[in-house]
């Protein structure tokens, strides 16, 4: 049996003169990110590793669910492949971790993490918005062969408030 738990990055800001991939969170996103990872505390499990895109806007959501989940001494990576839009770079790092993880995270950006949670996952949502986080479990027990899973978990802001 594996697990994801995948989280879009904190609502960005678009205040500075950046290119997108620099691009920090504003007041609302880091707001977000601690409210959905404070709240998601009790409900998520260690995972094995945590992997998350090197723009600057994923990379501080991860860091914040890290301090909040207390996840500080799981192994944690940046991936320059996650810093993907279509889901083509998302799924090939999936399919590609070491058999040995069991229970992956990962940080990115839409569309790619709409598109993977709608098709890997047994619940449709037109949207996975900025701080939003869903689990998919899924039978099988090795990466390359990742099939459809169930979903068992989803957290968005908007629930919360």
């Amino acid at each position: 049996m594996k697990k994801i738990t995948i989280i879009r990055h904190a609502k960005s800001s678009w205040k500075y003169q950046v290119i997108d991939f620099e691009r920090p969170l504003n007041e609302r996103g880091l707001a977000d990110a601690v409210l959905v990872s404070t709240y998601a505390k009790t409900k998520i499990f260690k995972p094995d590793l945590i992997l998350s895109s090197d723009a600057n806007r994923a990379k501080t959501t991860a860091g914040i669910f890290i301090k909040n989940l207390g996840f500080q001494e799981v192994a944690f990576q940046l991936n320059n492949k996650l810093y993907d839009f279509a889901g083509e770079d998302l799924i090939h790092t999936i399919k590609n971790c070491s058999q040995d993880i069991n229970h992956l995270m990962l940080f990115g950006h839409n569309y790619a993490i709409t598109s993977f949670v709608n098709i890997y996952g047994s619940v449709l949502y037109d949207n996975i918005p900025t701080s939003g986080l869903v689990s998919i479990e899924f039978d099988i027990d090795n990466w390359k062969k990742l099939i459809p899973g169930k979903t068992i978990l989803k957290i968005f802001p908007k629930d919360l408030k």
